[in-house]
């Protein structure tokens, strides 16, 4: 019987070329572009590779101040103080990074000069993230204490600056200061690794960033385990109600929340400093509904499609049902035939969104992607590829099915 099915469906396909092309390319381009999407989205939210620990790990960017009767409030990253002085102490986690967020500085060599992303960093930043060393090292414990001026390079810009030859021993000048670069690194986009050149924190030009509460750095908080994490929340929540400013008489209150990616992203979207709810749960609310209602549109324009074809094989449809066949049979063959296509449009749509996703990260549009369509999205697409067949077969074959032989003869609706 499903064999009968295979050829019924075949010469059905081929028989209206043009309808098969219509649903084929609606189907595809939809199922191309949630696929991108979603592949764009996990590698922000649930990131693998250099930020493959981000089930372990939290991110404090922010604190927010405020004066006595909440008049006045200052909202800004943290700095380097808080997070040596407040952070690192905290018992409910493994280890404590500090890092600078990028900054744009200017790479002299001989008579060029290159606008780079500069990270100041500490050893607990190469211990938490995996970075895929090249070449050479990244900064030791002992590198970071002694203040040395060593750099860490990515591959794109080693062979920027460094054409046909190894960027290890090289001096590197970087905003005014000379460093020398002791290792190379795959490149990365993630939030937390994205930068061209690192360099240890306390290669800073000014000491003074020890001494501050609000600066220029955000804290990474590793746990033992993802179980662990609900636990440091609590903890720098904590943290945030017991700290004390230089001038208590001007700040006397402090916010301060340890987030996940997903979190960082919405507080980002909803401004909820100031809340202990990030708005994570809202937001992929929102982008649910916004995928759901971007494939009902093209399901529902199928829906009509498969209506009107299964509309034109109503005189088949009065053979059928006059010689015995069920209602519940010719539902089968019909929704059959759509899923078989829909599943062929999934395919092409899975190939062309993986054609789609590696234009991307060669084109430059979106500096050092690397992204892969994992299983995850892959079963994502396979469900939503039959939630089309389902839903653009379903309705229209049982209102056919449903004829009386003598108007489907006919050529009823």
């Amino acid at each position: 019987m499903f064999k009968n099915y295979l050829i019924t469906a075949y010469k059905v396909y081929t028989r209206r070329k043009l309808f098969t092309a219509i649903n084929l390319a609606c189907i595809t381009l939809t199922l191309m572009v949630l696929l991108v999407v979603t592949a764009l989205l996990q590698n922000a939210f649930y990131p693998t590779g250099v930020e493959g620990r981000s089930d372990r790990f939290l991110q404090v960017t922010t604190l927010v101040a405020e004066s006595e009767g909440g008049n006045s409030v200052r909202t800004g990253p943290l700095g380097y103080k808080l997070i040596d002085q407040y952070l690192r102490p905290m018992k409910s986690v493994q280890l404590v990074a500090a890092i600078s967020s990028p900054r744009t500085v200017s790479v002299y060599q001989d008579d060029r000069v290159s606008e780079l992303m500069l990270r100041r960093a500490d050893a607990a930043y190469w211990q938490i993230l995996d970075f895929k060393v090249l070449e050479g090292s990244v900064p030791s414990a002992e590198d970071v204490a002694q203040g040395r001026f060593v750099a860490v390079l990515n591959a794109s810009t080693a062979a920027r600056l460094y054409p046909g030859a190894s960027a290890l021993g090289q001096q590197l000048n970087a905003g005014g200061q000379t460093f020398k670069v002791i290792g190379v690194v795959e490149d990365t986009l993630q939030l937390n690794s994205y930068s061209d050149i690192w360099v240890p924190v306390t290669t800073d030009p000014s000491s003074e960033y020890r001494n501050q509460m609000f600066g220029d750095f955000f804290a990474l908080l590793l746990a033992d385990s993802p179980a662990q994490l609900p636990l440091i929340q609590a903890e720098v929540a904590e943290v945030a109600r017991n700290l004390q400013f230089d001038d208590p008489r001007q700040w006397n209150l402090a916010l301060m929340w340890a987030d996940s990616k997903l979190d960082f992203f919405a507080r980002g979207l909803f401004r909820t400093e100031r809340q202990a709810d990030s708005g994570a749960g809202l937001l992929l609310a929102i982008i649910a509904a916004l995928m759901i209602l971007f494939m009902l549109l093209p399901a529902l324009n199928l829906v009509n499609l498969n209506s009107g074809r299964i509309l034109e094989r109503s005189s088949e449809i009065g053979v059928r049902k006059a010689f015995g066949a069920s209602s519940r049979t010719l539902v089968i063959q019909f929704v059959i035939e759509n899923v078989l296509l829909c599943l062929f449009g999934g395919l092409l749509g899975l190939i062309a969104a993986i054609a789609a996703l590696n234009w991307l990260e060669h084109s430059g549009l979106i500096p050092y992607l690397k992204v892969d369509i994992n299983l995850a999205v892959f079963g994502c697409g396979l469900a939503i590829t039959l939630f089309f067949g389902l839903l653009s077969g379903v309705i229209p074959a049982w209102k056919m099915s449903r004829l009386h032989p003598v108007q489907a003869l006919k050529g009823a609706a």
